[in-house]
């Protein structure tokens, strides 16, 4: 006979989380920051990884491997974009891959390995001759492009480091706020710090890649360079794995996926059926009946309503039907759940432009830098890719200018208790991100006209005589952008989808990122082809392109995105909403 735990004991232990050994986990020796800084140190190393591949593998790509600007720039979207697209992946996969078969914690272990593998691999063919095309020749206008083994060398080794960042990336902030207690004031607390510790690491990573790694990697060879990230991903995965003892693991549910589709496969068989007059007479449970999940009851609404038929009890289905098959009968807050998904994807499909607009500053706006004047005085050379910095820097201006500024002025204005809500955030980082592809392509016009007047144009080793500033307007729209972008998507994303589809609210936030540049490689592709080598856009040598023309594309497109986007928003009912206005119309009945 086993003996209950006594009550004091209870109390230091946490009923849902674990410690390494399998025992419940103890409160005063487990999760807390002392696990929280082991993850934030691997998340850092990633960023630091990631960042300080992707901002100056355009110049690796054309200088060295002697590419061409549109293949190139289609090796850097299609890089970032399988970065991001292993994390959704993976959530709205986890009931399949991570949560079921390894758990968050071998997840990000077995996925940083494969990242080190990846980084390790990228440095030894930086390294060895063989692995590179020679030089060209000074005059520029012989250059033998890279072999097939040798792009496969190179593919092979971004491709395991964009798979090791994905996976990293799926699991590292869940894991962190398993560290923590929500159910505790005190360590509620401490979840909230967690994640602007997690932010500010995340900025600090990203800070020293487009600087002082970018510098290493043009000054001292890129052998240096990403050796220095392979080694600090090495360390990352050392401190992630000796703070095992004090992790908290928690078991963690389904793939959402199998809830969407359980919903459309019960309404479908009974597609037939009619629908009650009373929506009460559709089958629910009372919380906490669904198999021990918490979930908040929604209200009836009136969107989608075949999906309601997935909810009709019929006399062949008993109240235990639901506990042993929820594709014959789902219960109607599940549909209810399904509609709020539906719903989202208007948000979703419209915030993919930002990311795709985004994509350019790693890529076309790194090779305008490179024909331009980069000198600060008459001895420093800024690197290329270090104009990525106005990113981080816009953020860091921007966020303090939100929250001391246009908060105050919003919540007396809109009346808006946070001040503007997650979409109005969104469409403020669409429209920066308009007027940034403006002002990239009016730069770009001024490019060429110096370059004609000075006679460079067709010889792209000389320097344009015009600062590389005048490319930071672009980048300081972008940034700022993306700090009300990313923090509007993470917040309507993570507020409005439903309390027992969390796990998808991830995932549909980084689909964004991750399609967005595969959009723009898809772009590229079309845009290279259409215009040909006659007349292109998207030249080897810019100087003799029209790159111009193609930020104008991204800017018709932005602009006809954002209508769409409008349409969307105002469609959207927030859930606060539906539940509030629920609530006052039981009061009048």
């Amino acid at each position: 006979m086993v003996l209950p735990e006594p009550e004091s004991q209870v109390a230091k232990t946490l009923p849902d989380a674990w410690d390494h050994t399998g025992q419940p986990a103890n409160r005063s020796t487990t999760g807390g920051w002392t696990s929280a800084a082991m993850i934030l140190g691997v998340e850092a190393c990633e960023r630091l990884t990631t960042l300080g591949i992707a901002v100056n593998l355009v110049t690796y790509l054309t200088g060295t491997m002697h590419l061409g600007n549109a293949h190139a720039a289609n090796d850097v979207t299609n890089f970032m974009g399988t970065s991001f697209m292993a994390p959704p992946i993976l959530c709205l996969l986890g009931g399949f891959v991570a949560d079921t078969f390894l758990g968050r914690y071998l997840t990000i272990a077995i996925f940083t390995v494969v990242q080190a593998a990846g980084v390790t691999i990228l440095t030894i063919s930086t390294a060895i001759p063989s692995l590179q095309p020679p030089k060209c020749t000074q005059t520029g206008t012989s250059c033998i492009p890279a072999t097939d083994i040798q792009l496969t060398v190179l593919y092979l080794a971004l491709y395991l480091t964009a798979l090791g960042t994905g996976g990293l990336k799926s699991s590292v902030s869940g894991f962190g706020s398993d560290q923590f207690d929500e159910s505790d004031k005190a360590e509620k607390a401490q979840m909230t710090a967690f994640f602007s510790w997690f932010f500010f690491f995340i900025s600090i990573g990203s800070l020293a890649a487009v600087t002082v790694l970018v510098y290493i990697q043009d000054n001292l060879g890129r052998r240096w360079g990403y050796g220095i990230v392979a080694s600090s991903i090495g360390v990352g995965l050392v401190v992630f794995l000796s703070g095992t003892r004090w992790y908290r693991f928690k078991k963690l549910a389904g793939s959402p996926l199998t809830q969407i589709a359980s919903v459309f496969v019960a309404a479908w068989r009974k597609r037939h059926l009619e629908l009650p007059l009373d929506p009460c007479a559709l089958f629910d449970v009372q919380i906490g009946e669904d198999d021990g999940k918490v979930k908040q009851k929604l209200p009836h609404s009136k969107q989608f309503r075949f999906l309601d038929k997935g909810a009709i009890k019929d006399s062949e289905n008993s109240s235990e039907v639901l506990k042993l098959n929820k594709w014959i009968l789902s219960t109607s807050t599940d549909v209810e759940e399904v509609k709020m998904v539906i719903t989202m994807v208007p948000i979703w499909a419209t915030t993919i432009m930002f990311w795709t607009i985004y994509a350019q500053m790693t890529t076309f706006s790194v090779s305008q830098a490179t024909t331009m004047d980069r000198h600060i005085g008459k001895s420093f050379l800024i690197p290329a890719a270090s104009l990525t910095v106005f990113f981080v820097g816009s953020i860091l201006l921007t966020v303090p200018v939100y929250d001391r500024v246009i908060i105050p002025l919003a919540k007396r204005f809109l009346k808006h208790p946070q001040g503007l809500s997650p979409l109005q955030r969104i469409g403020i980082g669409l429209v920066m991100s308009t007027l940034a592809m403006v002002s990239a392509a009016l730069t770009e016009i001024k490019r060429l006209r110096v370059a004609q007047s000075h006679g460079v144009v067709n010889d792209p080793s000389k320097v344009v005589p015009l600062s590389v500033f005048w490319l930071a307007p672009q980048f300081f729209f972008v940034g700022s952008g993306e700090a009300f972008t990313y923090i509007g998507q993470l917040d309507f994303f993570l507020r409005e989808c439903p309390k027992g589809m969390k796990t998808m609210s991830t995932g549909m936030f980084l689909s964004t990122l991750s399609l967005g540049f595969f959009f723009s490689s898809l772009l590229v592709t079309i845009v290279h082809k259409v215009t040909g080598d006659r007349d292109p856009w998207l030249a080897d040598n810019l100087n003799q392109g029209k790159l111009y023309n193609f930020y104008w594309l991204l800017t018709i497109l932005s602009v006809l995105n954002f209508g769409l986007y409008l349409i969307g928003a105002r469609w959207y009912v927030y859930r606060e909403h539906r539940l509030s206005e629920k609530s006052v119309e039981l009061e009048q009945e």
